[in-house]
């Protein structure tokens, strides 16, 4: 009986002796084997136990490609929090809205140049009239008297200045038509061949061939639209009043591609009744720079040449609402011009709030 114990005893002891040799064959041929970029396991030998306290293994098992994100990341955090010793980057010109109103370093007229709503006006008298604005006005005379504009001879209301009243008028309605977006000597050039291939009147219109008409007014801005609008406004011409234009504000309203400057235009020009002042651009821009006009109750910029034709018509005395349109476009066109104002030859410059000084 105590022999067959001894010999389990020893059978265990080998048995356990065996299982503890494999495991050690097996922890080196792990150890010796080759590290590739696809190995899961680390090469630094397994930790020693020690009679310590236990603590985490910090190792951790990560392709070295995710590390080298990781790391990546951390030098993008500290950055944010980094101050710039050297050239700013690009973000850091980013507009930010200033929370105060110091405008100390900033030029006067470099503020009213930036500013498209506002601006400083002159004084304004007791009738409402803006201060000065009869100076202003000669001295825009003067300037006008001495230097001519395309104005002169090739606005509008020279078209058909050689043919009876009746054709006339409707030579400049058809030239208030053609000059929308529009420089004078382009819409000048299209009024003359139309009159030398004898297309100014209303029946002849109405009969030509649409894209004839094209051809012939071509380059005028929207030409392929202006040629449909007059086939449109002849006919209502020739149907409705004989092959002569409306004779009131409203009547010429209604024709396709007639707007209020042009109506206004029309009823100066053809009919000798003026109702009110004739606005385009040069106009518009002209009176918002010198501060001749602003938005009802306030002392912002009129955004549209309706609003200024309004605003105008309020002080200027109507006596000058027929000459102030071709007096203030030959101004526009020669000297305050949209991009570069000639502002060291205009003698006005003193009293504009928008000039440069």
């Amino acid at each position: 009986m105590i022999s067959i114990l001894i010999l389990a005893d020893a059978r265990i002891y080998i048995s356990l002796s065996l299982t503890r040799l494999m495991s050690a064959a097996r922890i080196i041929s792990v150890l010796r084997m080759p590290q590739t970029r696809f190995s899961s396991t680390s090469r630094s030998p397994p930790p020693q136990q020690s009679s310590g306290p236990m603590t985490n293994d910090p190792h951790v098992y990560v392709r070295n490609k995710r590390l080298k994100m990781t790391v990546v990341h951390a030098r993008v955090a500290d950055n944010q929090n980094q101050k710039h010793h050297g050239l700013p980057d690009i973000e850091d010109f980013a507009f930010h809205k200033p929370t105060g109103s110091d405008k100390t370093n900033i030029p006067k007229h470099t503020c009213d140049m930036l500013s498209d709503t506002t601006m400083a006006h002159p004084p304004t008298s007791i009738d409402g009239s803006p201060a000065n604005w009869e100076k202003v006005l000669e001295e825009i005379r003067n300037m006008r008297s001495s230097n001519d504009a395309p104005v002169d001879s090739m606005g509008c209301e020279k078209a058909g200045s050689m043919l009876p009243p009746k054709e006339r008028r409707f030579a400049v309605l058809i030239s208030s038509l053609l000059s929308s977006q529009t420089k004078d000597n382009i819409t000048h050039g299209a009024i003359q061949r139309l009159l030398q291939n004898g297309l100014l009147s209303a029946d002849a219109i109405h009969e030509a061939d649409e894209a004839t008409i094209k051809s012939i007014i071509y380059p005028v801005g929207f030409y392929t639209r202006k040629a449909s609008n007059m086939k449109k406004v002849a006919e209502i011409c020739l149907n409705d009043y004989g092959g002569d234009i409306p004779d009131t504000l409203d009547k010429l309203l209604l024709l396709p591609g007639i707007g209020p400057k042009m109506a206004h235009l029309v009823m100066n020009v053809g009919w000798g009744d003026v109702q009110g002042i004739c606005v385009d651009t040069h106009v518009h821009r002209i009176c918002n720079r010198i501060g001749w006009v602003s938005r009802t109750g306030t002392k912002q910029k009129t955004r549209s040449p309706e609003e200024t034709r309004e605003s105008l018509q309020l002080w200027l005395p109507k006596e000058e609402w027929a000459a102030i349109n071709p007096l203030l476009v030959g101004f526009g066109q020669t000297i305050c011009t949209p991009l570069r104002p000639r502002c060291g030859l205009c003698t006005v410059s003193k009293y504009c709030p928008s000039a440069f000084k």
